[in-house]
């Protein structure tokens, strides 16, 4: 006869215990929507995800208006966890920890359903407050996210929605709002009409909630507002999916409520972009958004690498905390891969040499153009670990298709095109893909980081000429020392081949 699940994992402790995996660290996240598992390892100064399980629960949906849970949830949630316990076994205890959140904080009989839990998990469930749920978020996002700004933090949840300003690795406003998809569904999109009625009703009620908040938060002020739940991830894989760039706006989530009420029904429901499994409770995640960028003036919002799981994860993990992020990112990936340190440090340095030459007449800050740069030079010979003759397209394809903190995914795509570019053949296709940035803006950043990988060439520091590059609209010129280049004759002749190259993609450049 086979055990109960908690029963049979009951001595996970003493199992994990003997386990030699102690760089292996695992979060649960029981959400109100769904119940998350991530399991990392530590690699090369950095978090390398092994697996993600996710499971919809939907456990705000058995809270009645008495703030009891149903058995019938609570049931789901204990399902989910039986197959979670599995992945726990080889996992030391002390890197393990199991969070709850909103459902979990406002359930009555919330130690019923937490008894059962831990006996299936052989672990210790942390019931956190909005505060704290608020505050992990913020790090998760710090940790995973490149910015030295006040940023404006969103994470909408399955039954409340945090709000967060902060700098840096420090949150200085938080606040939980009682408000979040699960609930909004039960509430205002039960009868599955995609009505104009419903949409209002659920976007008054979201309008209420951050009133409370608003006056101080845009007295406080951001520079940058990033977004860190799936709803945010459902709205910028629509945008791009309907050719759009990833910066999501007010004008852009009320054209996506309208093409939502076109379609009349909740089974109905086909967008563009939008995954079979986000549509149930897509209309209420957008409803609450609508009204977070209306009451707070938001103008534009990005998607955060990471947020609550993330957080907690980082809290296990001191050597990897306040450590600038995208640093981490890339000196990870040069560890990794084998990468001469002090060579990809020199032709950064030639990039940024040239870039800064350049940047009266060029514009190369925007979006963080001349970060972007530096870490696209550090990175160029990323793939030569596979094979020299294509190796900036197996970097290209590697950045593609890595999971990297402190980019976000258009950042990431152009550091892709600028490796994939910074030799040989320019392929206009990949260039004209971008789109966070102007087509210009990425031209420009590969044009210098070609010239910077050419007069860095020899390899070595005491050869390293001496340059200065001017440009008249986009043609760029470059000059030597008199004499240097008849001393040089190899790289005369990529000099030579670079203008050919850059002739063939449309680009003027001369060199004397």
């Amino acid at each position: 006869m086979p055990q109960e699940p908690h029963v049979a994992l009951a001595n996970s402790e003493q199992l994990a215990e003997q386990s030699p995996h102690q760089d292996i660290y695992a979060v649960i996240d029981l959400g109100s929507s769904s119940f998350h598992m991530l399991m990392v390892k530590v690699v090369g100064g950095s978090v390398q995800v092994i697996g993600r399980v996710k499971r919809k629960v939907r456990l705000a949906a058995g809270l009645n208006d008495d703030l009891v849970l149903s058995r019938k949830a609570m049931k789901r949630g204990w399902e989910c966890l039986a197959l979670f316990a599995e992945r726990l076994q080889d996992i030391p205890p002390e890197n393990i920890r199991i969070i709850g959140t909103a459902t979990l904080r406002l359930a009555k009989n919330v130690q019923t359903f937490l008894k059962e839990a831990e006996l299936i998990l052989g672990q210790k469930v942390a019931v956190i407050s909005g505060e704290d749920e608020a505050r992990i978020i913020y790090q998760g996002v710090a940790h995973t996210s490149n910015s030295d700004s006040n940023r404006l933090v969103i994470d909408i949840g399955g039954a409340s929605t945090e709000v967060i300003i902060g700098a840096g690795f420090n949150p200085i406003l938080l606040a939980s709002l009682n408000m979040g998809c699960v609930t909004f569904l039960e509430r205002y999109f039960a009868d599955d009409e995609l009505s104009e009625d419903n949409f209002n009703q659920a976007i008054a009620y979201a309008e209420q909630e951050i009133h409370t908040i608003a006056k101080q938060y845009q007295a406080t002020g951001w520079q940058l507002a990033v977004g860190a739940s799936g709803t945010v991830q459902a709205m910028q894989e629509i945008l791009v999916a309907q050719g759009k760039d990833e910066v999501i706006t007010l004008s852009r989530l009320e054209d996506i409520m309208q093409q939502a009420l076109a379609c009349g029904r909740m089974e109905q429901l086909t967008i563009t972009g939008l995954s079979q499994e986000r549509k149930q409770i897509f209309p209420s995640g957008l409803a609450i958004l609508i009204a977070l960028f209306r009451c707070l003036n938001i103008t534009g919002m990005t998607l955060s690498g990471g947020a609550v799981r993330e957080g907690v994860l980082y809290s296990m993990l001191p050597q990897l905390q306040h450590i600038d992020v995208r640093n981490r990112t890339v000196k990870s990936l040069m560890v990794r891969y084998f990468i001469d340190e002090q060579h990809a440090q020199r032709v950064a340095d030639m990039a940024v040499e040239l870039a800064q030459q350049l940047q009266s007449r060029w514009d190369l800050n925007k979006f963080e153009g001349l970060s972007i740069l530096r870490c696209s030079a550090l990175l160029h010979e990323l793939g030569l670990l596979i094979e020299y003759k294509n190796h900036h397209h197996h970097g290209a394809y590697i950045i593609n298709h890595s999971d990297l903190p402190g980019f976000t995914r258009a950042q990431q795509q152009l550091v892709m095109a600028l490796v994939h570019n910074h030799r040989a053949d320019v392929s206009r296709d990949i260039i004209a893909r971008q789109t966070m940035t102007s087509v210009l803006l990425t031209v420009r950043l590969t044009r210098i980081l070609r010239l910077a990988v050419i007069l860095s060439m020899r390899r070595r520091d005491e050869v390293m000429p001496q340059v200065n590059i001017s440009s008249k609209g986009e043609a760029l010129t470059l000059k030597m020392a008199d004499g240097w280049l008849e001393q040089h004759p190899l790289m005369r002749a990529e000099l030579e081949q670079e203008q050919e190259y850059q002739q063939l993609a449309g680009w003027e450049f001369v060199f004397k």
